[in-house]
């Protein structure tokens, strides 16, 4: 009890420094050297994120063109997979040996893998040992971030004023736009110099390597850090866990509010917001036609608007609390999904919405020969007939549906015209891949003479339409994401905040958000329909709508325990 006593006590004395701005740093720095940090991290992951395309032809060679854009989005996913790994052992440096060292660490150690991996050899360069150095690094880029931003997160909100902290949180939040609209400006500059064939060849390097400008930065900044006035109260009151683990996972108290910060918040995390800013890329550049740069500017335009956003939700959340304003942004995407996406290729491709209309594609097949063509690692080669026609027509934004053949052979049909296709069971890959072209090459003048365009026409895209549906999408994710940090830094306790906060908000972004993109891609080729994929974001948002509607407690002023 007397050690209880001094913990309060010290705490309390901490909350007051920091409100009464006595600390040796204002909360105004402290809130800027953490978003810094986190924004260079972010900047560091989402490069990668927004060079699929690249990425894909570049460290994927040997495989045709969907199955190469799979495994590039499961290699983008991979990351993200790592980062609970990250989360608890970061966590628990964190939680025994201070906030301060847990995040320098992490941003060293995601600045060395983004600058290593702007020096990879290409697979035509070194083989497959180009993607398996690439897999490595991303391994360490993604266990990096696991650690980061419970760190930052915590770090702000330990020195923040109660009736203020969603406020000082949400520049933590806004940290993403940065990190993301840095990456899509390098990008978009480096590109517009070189050129898009430059670019593809060399270039790409270029917004990797320019990080080890911003690690420095970033380090520097977080060396001027002191530690948390939390910690530093936990320390002289002998109360720091020596089992972060076991503290936040086996107590069933704790457990019950991991549970319930991952399903009420974290899933609708991980589909809103990665479905938003990156399956949305996805869908307008391999689904819609929109070329590459336009697609870039859209997300840039995305992302200027988010920056704002996320501190408006976040000040509002001090107000009226964090569950109202986040069970806004997940409701409203889970009611913008279908009809949105489906306004959005409208707007942005009328053309290709009408031949689709006017002319739809089948798919005349043997079913037992299609396969679930759900290859993250891209090691799998699909063969039949079957196989190639559906992978052909989801990587170029056909939908299509299955006609059972009388035959066992394999045809596209385009309106009244049947493309016959062979079957690439038992040929080699050189082999296999000559077919895969010259059946696209036949499927392209097919699809031409239909009426269905190579790619999108700009002068026709309904300009207005199209940025209204994506700027509604951004308020949905930015008003879920703006609170998310004061909230779940107010669900636990200071002795295992960054163990038990850092756990279930990166499963939900790590493997709910991560995998996203590939899973959504998949379903599309599996079943023909462009939408389909949607169905994945929209059973996890439903989730947390429901979970945040019954068993999520509001705890917006509520003193941190």
């Amino acid at each position: 009890m007397q050690h209880t006593a001094e913990l309060l006590s010290l705490l309390q004395r901490g909350a007051e420094m920091a409100g009464s701005g006595q600390a040796e740093w204002g909360m105004a720095r402290v809130v800027a050297a953490s978003s810094a940090g986190t924004a260079f991290e972010w900047y560091d992951f989402f490069i990668f994120g927004s060079l699929t395309a690249i990425i894909s032809r570049t460290f994927f060679a040997a495989l045709p063109p969907t199955a190469a854009t799979i495994a590039a989005l499961g290699l983008f996913a991979a990351g993200f997979a790592f980062r609970p790994v990250g989360a608890l052992l970061f966590g628990s440096i964190g939680d025994r040996m201070g906030r301060k060292g847990a995040f320098l660490i992490t941003v060293s150690l995601m600045g060395g893998a983004t600058f290593l991996i702007g020096l990879l050899p290409t697979y035509a360069q070194a083989g497959w040992i180009a993607p398996a150095l690439l897999i490595f690094l991303r391994i360490c880029q993604g266990t990096a971030l696991g650690g980061e931003y419970g760190g930052a997160a915590i770090y702000v909100a330990e020195h923040a004023a109660a009736d203020r902290r969603g406020w000082s949180t949400s520049w933590i939040q806004s940290s993403a736009a940065f990190g993301l609209l840095s990456a899509l400006l390098v990008i978009l500059i480096t590109r517009t110099a070189l050129g898009e064939e430059a670019f593809a060849a060399w270039g790409w390097r270029i917004p990797f390597l320019a990080s080890s400008i911003l690690l420095g930065v970033s380090i520097w900044l977080r060396t001027k850090l002191g530690e948390s006035p939390a910690f530093v109260a936990l320390q002289e009151a002998g109360e720091v866990t020596k089992a972060p683990l076991r503290d936040a996972f086996a107590d069933p108290a704790s457990l019950k509010r991991v549970t319930i910060a991952f399903l009420s918040m974290m899933c609708a995390q991980g589909s809103v917001w990665y479905s938003t800013f990156f399956y949305m890329q996805v869908f307008l550049e391999k689904m819609v036609g929109l070329p590459g740069k336009t697609v870039n500017e859209l997300v840039m335009i995305m992302t200027l608007v988010s920056a704002p956003l996320y501190v408006l939700f976040g000040s509002l959340s001090d107000r009226v609390g964090r569950k109202p304003v986040m069970l806004a942004g997940m409701t409203i995407a889970l009611i913008a999904y279908f009809p949105g996406y489906h306004a959005i290729a409208d707007a942005a491709n009328p053309a290709l919405v009408m031949a689709q209309a006017s002319t739809p594609v089948t798919v005349v097949t043997d079913p037992a020969t299609c396969s679930v063509q759900f290859d993250p690692v891209g090691t799998r080669h699909f063969a039949s007939g079957c196989d190639i026609a559906k992978s052909l027509l989801a990587g170029s934004g056909i939908s299509y549906r299955d006609v059972a053949s009388t035959d066992g052979k394999t045809a596209i049909a385009v309106g009244g015209t049947l493309l016959p296709v062979s079957d690439g069971t038992g040929l080699d890959g050189k082999a296999l891949k000559a077919l895969r072209m010259a059946t696209g090459d036949k499927l392209k003048a097919v699809l031409t003479t239909a009426g269905y365009p190579a790619k999108a026409d700009l002068a026709a895209v309904d300009w207005f339409t199209l940025i209204g549906w994506l700027l509604l999408f951004t308020t949905a994710a930015t008003a879920l994401y703006g609170p998310m940090a004061a909230a779940l830094v107010e669900l636990f306790p200071a002795r295992t905040r960054y163990t038990a906060m850092s756990l279930p908000y990166h499963v939900g972004t790590g493997w709910v958000g991560g995998f996203l993109p590939v899973t959504s891609f998949a379903i599309v080729a599996i079943t023909g329909d462009l939408y389909a994929g949607l169905w994945y974001a929209f059973a996890f948002t439903a989730i947390s709508v429901v979970t945040t509607l019954f068993f999520l407690k509001e705890s917006n002023g509520q003193p941190l325990r």
